[in-house]
């Protein structure tokens, strides 16, 4: 009697090789897939916070403008007065003025009017304001980055005729008492960012 030779279980070194480089193209391509879902998710979280920081720079910014008070403050040295809205390409900032609604939840003994400054530098679009409204040369502002990427922002003002002009208070106007308290009745600001192009907002100043 012959016995047929009995073949040991188990795979051949054929078939473990064959095995393994389908096991690794598999995970090969499931470690692509969940990188790009990763980088995909990365993408869409840093895309939802730039259009919160810009939504709310523009809305600090309306929130603002929309409450213009026509309270002019002093110079840090002597009598001369500087406007409730000031603003040009010669002066210190792009846009300076007072604003009223500042809220004191703490009860601290300060105005609810505040001095509120805008300007550009390297890093971004800044905010300023300071702690009383007639300040001194040791005052200091408290200092807020709204919004980075910024190359530019501009403002123009919307005057009692209803025309558009690039400085406030107008040449006129200038170091005379009602033209230290005027208030344009709109500002239209154009924020230019390096990913975003142009943003153009018009505000209309409440009263």
């Amino acid at each position: 009697m012959t016995f047929a030779p009995h073949r040991a279980g188990g795979f051949t070194l054929m078939e473990l090789l064959v095995a393994m480089a389908i096991f690794a193209i598999v995970g090969t391509m499931a470690l692509t897939g969940y990188t790009q879902l990763q980088q995909q998710a990365e993408y869409s979280e840093k895309r939802l916070a730039r259009v919160r920081e810009v939504q709310h720079a523009v809305q600090t910014l309306a929130a603002d403008l929309e409450q213009i008070e026509p309270r002019p403050i002093r110079q840090p040295i002597g009598d001369a007065r500087i406007a409730a809205v000031l603003a040009g390409d010669s002066i210190e900032y792009p846009l300076e003025f007072t604003r009223s609604g500042w809220s004191n939840t703490a009860g601290l003994p300060r105005p609810t009017l505040q001095r509120v400054a805008y300007h550009v530098d390297q890093d971004g679009l800044w905010r300023d304001h300071w702690a009383v409204l007639d300040r001194t040369q040791a005052s200091e502002p408290v200092r807020e980055k709204l919004l980075t990427g910024v190359r530019t922002i501009k403002f123009r003002f919307m005057n009692a005729s209803r025309n558009w002009v690039d400085r406030w208070p107008q040449s006129g106007a200038i170091g005379t008492a009602d033209g230290e308290r005027l208030r344009p009745a709109a500002v239209e600001v154009v924020i230019d960012l390096d990913d975003w192009g142009t943003i153009r907002r018009v505000i209309e100043v409440a009263g």
